[in-house]
């Protein structure tokens, strides 16, 4: 399929820029190797993490399946990487052979854009609550039941946990300090383990 699809494959090294907000794009992107980060940065340099996106993930399909519309998003490489970039029109327009190939990956791509709308309506859950406690208990309950463990490690570092929690930094930090003191979790940098939740004295 890749003689049908003529697709682009690029290397970024860390903390390249991909795609910037403002930029337009034809095509989807399909992490190959390595990590990308998902950030909206005001015209202040303010930054948030809205998703971080790993091998076999794909980005900027909704921009690319909406010709002129100018990304809301930076795309950046959170490490190197690799990335295959498809053009939506030769990925939508079936040749005229309409081999059952070209069929299963349209089947994949509506697959996963609907994975990427609950990405996005779990960002949601995890950033309603007011305090930054049910914040992170609300994500690292998440990963504990994606993960199916209770030990897990998470894609974000504390910066980007911030950022994509919306909370400050230092004011994180401070929370997961006493999480850990009153034996709720564990966390080694991106390494968590959840506890039992204490006994409340009667």
């Amino acid at each position: 399929m890749l003689d049908c699809l003529r697709p682009e494959r690029r290397q970024f090294a860390k903390g390249q820029a991909i795609l910037r907000t403002g930029d337009t794009t034809s095509s989807l992107g399909i992490v190959l190797s390595g990590r990308v980060l998902i950030e909206r940065i005001d015209l202040w340099g303010n930054s948030a993490v809205l998703d971080s996106i790993g091998p076999g993930q794909i980005f900027a399909e909704s921009y690319a399946c909406t010709p002129g519309e100018p990304l809301m998003v930076d795309v950046t490489a959170a490490e190197p990487c690799e990335v295959l970039f498809l053009s939506i029109s030769r990925v939508l327009q079936t040749c005229p052979r309409t081999c059952a190939h070209h069929t299963r990956l349209i089947r994949a791509l509506l697959a996963l854009t609907a994975q990427k709308n609950l990405t996005l309506s779990r960002k949601i859950f995890h950033t309603a609550p007011k305090s930054i406690r049910a914040r992170l208990l609300s994500y690292l309950s998440w990963q504990a039941i994606r993960n199916g463990s209770r030990c897990f490690t998470i894609p974000f570092d504390r910066r980007q946990l911030a950022e994509y929690l919306n909370v400050d930094r230092s004011a994180l930090s401070n929370e997961l300090s006493k999480m850990r003191r009153e034996g709720l979790l564990r966390a080694e940098k991106n390494r968590f383990e959840l506890l039992d939740m204490p006994e409340t004295p009667q």
